[in-house]
């Protein structure tokens, strides 16, 4: 039995039996959590500090989830934020990103899903806080986001037989993808996260967009056979690296 103090979770969500339940799978799923009726007792909670992430509910009575988040971030710039809305429309999911969410999830939804989705965000705050998060060894590739290079590190002539080079220039939006790519190695890019930070707006246009850059990016990384950029249907990418055998 792991002896590893668990994450702790504040979940406000007004409707009971949901609220319930989603409480039980995630403390199940080895996380501590506080469940909070309202916005008003969620900002309470909030403040008594402690917390490894915030699942919000959007609609709450007394106080709603986008005050509620925009207090939070007042005071905490870093604590990961999760949205439950039954809500689809694009400005409010725009609306939570301007705030600071990292994520969000439409109802109806079952557990599991959120659990993937906070597992998500609290792998890719992981990345965020390491001192290295502007350099990336991906495969046999090296990706330095600071200054957009992709440069092939195998050693191969495979790569500069293609373009003259061993090292690539990458567009803002190409190294923008990368990077939040590379962030959840072997694990989901959601597709609307990736459209709203990178594009500001998710649409069929931007997705088009998006679309035609994971292209040049497989294209890229084509010479290490040990990459691949997997579309995972109605979901988003995920940035697959083999180990070398």
């Amino acid at each position: 039995m792991s002896t590893a103090t668990p994450l702790r979770i504040l979940l406000v969500e007004d409707d009971p039996n949901f609220g319930t339940v989603l409480k039980d799978y995630l403390s199940m799923n080895d996380f501590e959590v506080e469940l909070a009726p309202d916005g008003d007792q969620g900002w309470d909670a909030f403040n008594r500090g402690g917390w490894d992430l915030c699942v919000l509910d959007v609609m709450l009575p007394k106080r709603d989830g986008f005050s509620l988040a925009g207090d939070i971030r007042k005071v905490n710039l870093d604590v990961p934020i999760i949205f439950l809305t039954a809500k689809t429309l694009q400005d409010d999911v725009l609306e939570g990103f301007k705030l600071g969410a990292d994520d969000y999830i439409t109802k109806p939804f079952n557990s599991e899903e959120l659990l993937f989705r906070i597992q998500a965000v609290l792998k890719r705050g992981k990345a965020k806080r390491n001192d290295d998060q502007k350099e990336f060894q991906i495969g046999a590739f090296h990706f330095n986001y600071k200054s957009r290079m992709l440069t092939w590190a195998a050693g191969s002539e495979a790569w500069k037989g293609t373009d003259g080079d061993m090292e690539r220039k990458l567009s803002p939006k190409e190294t923008e993808l990368l990077r939040l790519l590379a962030l959840n190695l072997n694990d989901i890019t959601y597709r609307e996260e990736a459209l709203t930070s990178i594009w500001g707006r998710d649409d069929y246009f931007t997705a088009r967009s998006m679309d035609v850059f994971i292209t040049k990016l497989r294209k890229y990384l084509k010479p290490d056979p040990n990459i691949e950029i997997v579309n995972i249907h109605g979901n988003g990418f995920r940035l697959n690296v083999e180990p070398q055998a």
